[in-house]
């Protein structure tokens, strides 16, 4: 309701009980045409409401689905067996309410409640929404294969965050993720064993330093284009991570091209200076060898 006429029909309503009027009768018990004559239409609008004379459409307003459900154990839980019998009833019943919606899981998040009253809380983005029961199981089943709780756990909660179902069509050439699920599946249960800093896509960075990448989470993503698939010019360099010492001996070298001087962070403690050449020694392929204070050291061949 606006401010003025609200405020409008308190100067009415105030006007009536200085008549004597205190009632819905005694408001009806007027002269319609009279009371809007004095009072303006705002007091029609009252005598209207008052005498059953006005009708208002009913606004249907549906409450915000809340796909929750929480459970406090009547014993403290100390192995992942039954809660993980738990989750899978609360999976159970909440996809069930999401089918019911026409609606997908987007994400789980789960509390967990200890007995010293302190909380551990986690959420699972899927990589693939969905409402397969099985799917999101095998995210719960993969996260408590290495966790470990230090106190007896007295409260579960889980929660789904829903959206709708995606659609997408592929050209003829493109192909989707046989199973995304599983593919999230085996980077988390890799990230539990080698760690979060190990796994991912590596990503090269803005540098000519060889080997200078880092590691950004895994997303599929096919291309926008044609133009953006990578396409392959020349020999490629496989690089050695275990880079072996040699002895240069420059009567075995039959064609060698290069030097190729890089340098970088001249600016900081973190400065580096690199010189490589390529080499074909006789009767073999095309190395890429560095050149070091007291050593050549090979960087990679060519396939």
């Amino acid at each position: 309701m606006d401010c003025e006429p609200a405020a409008e029909i308190s100067r009415i309503i105030g006007i009536l009980h200085q008549w004597g009027i205190h009632s819905l009768g005694e408001l009806a018990a007027l002269e319609r045409d009279q009371l809007g004559a004095h009072l303006g239409p705002h007091a029609l609008r009252l005598w209207d409401q008052a005498s059953g004379n006005s009708h208002r459409l009913l606004r249907l307003v549906r409450p915000p689905e809340t796909f929750e459900e929480t459970i406090e154990f009547e014993y403290e839980i100390e192995t992942a067996e039954p809660l993980l019998f738990v989750l899978r009833r609360f999976l159970d019943q909440l996809t069930r309410r999401l089918a019911a919606q026409y609606l997908v899981a987007r994400a789980l998040f789960f509390r967990l409640t200890f007995a010293d009253k302190t909380d551990y809380q986690h959420q699972f983005e899927i990589p693939h929404p969905t409402r397969s029961v099985e799917i999101l199981f095998r995210l719960l089943q993969t996260h408590f294969e290495n966790f470990r709780a230090e106190q007896p756990i007295v409260a579960v909660a889980l929660s789904v965050q829903p959206t709708r179902p995606a659609r997408q069509q592929f050209d003829l050439f493109e192909t989707p993720l046989r199973d995304p699920g599983r593919l999230h599946e085996t980077l988390t249960r890799l990230t539990g064993l080698l760690g979060a800093d190990r796994v991912g896509t590596p990503v090269l960075e803005d540098s000519h330093r060889p080997d200078s990448f880092h590691l950004e989470p895994f997303v599929w993503k096919l291309p926008e284009s044609p133009n953006e698939l990578v396409t392959k010019v020349g020999p490629a360099l496989r690089r050695l991570r275990q880079r072996k010492s040699i002895t240069v001996l420059r009567s075995k070298i039959v064609a060698r091209a290069g030097p190729y001087r890089s340098s970088g962070n001249w600016w900081d403690e973190k400065s580096w200076v690199h010189t490589e050449w390529d080499a074909q020694l006789e009767g073999c392929s095309i190395y890429r060898i560095a050149e070091q204070p007291n050593e050549w050291r090979v960087e990679g061949i060519y396939d």
